[in-house]
């Protein structure tokens, strides 16, 4: 559990140092086909349906291919 954890916190680590000094790194985020944005003039909705799938797929070859190396 311990390395688990190391692990997440480096990984998140080097995610925060690449949005401070990258900013526009993740401008494409809620940007795919396939994500919901709804604006009225009083109210804003917005569902990141195909960034969220996109990011699930990659976390999770992420996680295949460390437990893969961890065995």
């Amino acid at each position: 559990m311990g390395k688990w954890m190391i692990i997440t916190g480096v990984v998140l680590l080097m995610a925060g140092i690449l949005v401070y000094y990258v900013p526009g790194i993740f401008n494409w985020f809620g940007k795919l086909p396939g994500d919901i944005r709804i604006e009225n003039d009083s109210s804003k909705f917005f569902l990141p349906v195909t960034s969220m799938i996109l990011i699930s797929i990659i976390l999770t070859l992420i996680v295949n291919i460390i437990r893969y190396f961890m065995k």
